[in-house]
């Protein structure tokens, strides 16, 4: 009698089952469709990211490779083409390569396109923090001391590695400009760290020490 039930129940649920695909056959074709769309497309995209990047790549290393001084106007938009890309990548190493051989000297044009860079390519967190480094150490000279700390406050309000390196640009700057007191605040704040720059915590014992005792 149990066993006659279990197979009655049995073809029950066969039947169900089979009842629901058969009445709902046009949405599970759609759904399944759907899917099927879905995946094609992340697939493309991925593609295309992949290629974008190689293309990138190659454009860069070809770039750099044949860099030479007389082609400084043609190589600094081609590579602000590469920045413009928002590539996390290639797009911060372009601008560095500006910078370090002064391809482009326009001063404001080299701001613009560090902005690019942090407010809108997608950055590793600590990348980030390197770029916005890289363009308070690049305006140092030329800033006041209030555009020198607002560059640098993201920064020195995190725990990223580049805490040291901000804090001792900033120190650097006010002894350059012989606010000794400030620069030892600066300094003290390095030495406070839980875990400094062991490079950068040295140059500081050594200017506290030899410059700034009391």
């Amino acid at each position: 009698m149990d066993e006659e039930i279990s197979i009655i129940n049995s073809r029950n649920r066969s039947d169900k089952i089979k009842n629901f695909l058969i009445n709902n056959r046009n949405k599970i074709i759609g759904i399944f469709f759907i899917l099927l769309i879905i995946v094609l497309c992340f697939y493309i995209f991925e593609n295309y990211k992949i290629n974008k990047k190689v293309r990138i790549s190659d454009n860069y290393n070809s770039l750099t490779m044949q860099y030479s001084d007389n082609q400084n106007k043609d190589i600094g938009n081609k590579l602000i083409e590469i920045i413009n890309e928002k590539d996390p990548t290639y797009s911060p190493l372009s601008l560095y390569f500006i910078i370090d051989n002064e391809i482009i000297k326009d001063r404001t044009k080299i701001n613009g396109l560090f902005d690019i860079l942090i407010n809108k390519t997608s950055l590793d967190s600590e990348i980030k923090n390197l770029v916005i480094y890289k363009k308070a150490l690049f305006n140092a000279d030329n800033s006041s001391e209030g555009d020198l700390l607002s560059m640098l406050k993201p920064i020195i309000n995190s725990n990223s590695i580049w805490k040291s390196h901000a804090l001792y640009l900033i120190a650097e700057y006010f002894y350059a400009q012989n606010q000794n007191q400030k620069a030892k605040e600066f300094f003290n704040q390095i030495i406070s760290l839980e875990h400094p720059n062991p490079n950068i915590k040295f140059e500081v014992e050594k200017r506290l020490n030899r410059d700034l005792s009391e």
